[in-house]
């Protein structure tokens, strides 16, 4: 079973929170990692703390909307980080 779709969590280093959606993991967290990415870029170095993968796009795209929803933040909080 292939399971393309991502939803990652990085930990920054100002101790925030960046959620994200991808099918190519490797290639988005070198990324943020060279600072192409606005949110994460002053706040390097960041560090992968849950990956989460998918084979239906929709599903990928629902939970990452879920965990940017105020309830997926306090499930985020509390299960995954």
């Amino acid at each position: 079973m292939k399971l393309p779709y991502a939803v990652y969590i990085l930990k920054c280093k100002d101790n925030t929170y960046y959620t994200g959606f991808t099918t190519k993991i490797k290639s988005r967290l070198n990324a943020h990692n060279k600072g192409e990415v606005h949110y994460t870029k002053s706040r390097l170095p960041i560090k992968l703390i849950h990956l989460s993968l998918f084979e239906i796009k929709q599903k990928a795209y629902d939970f990452e909307r879920y965990l940017k929803s105020g309830s997926g933040i306090a499930f985020r909080n509390k299960r995954l980080v």
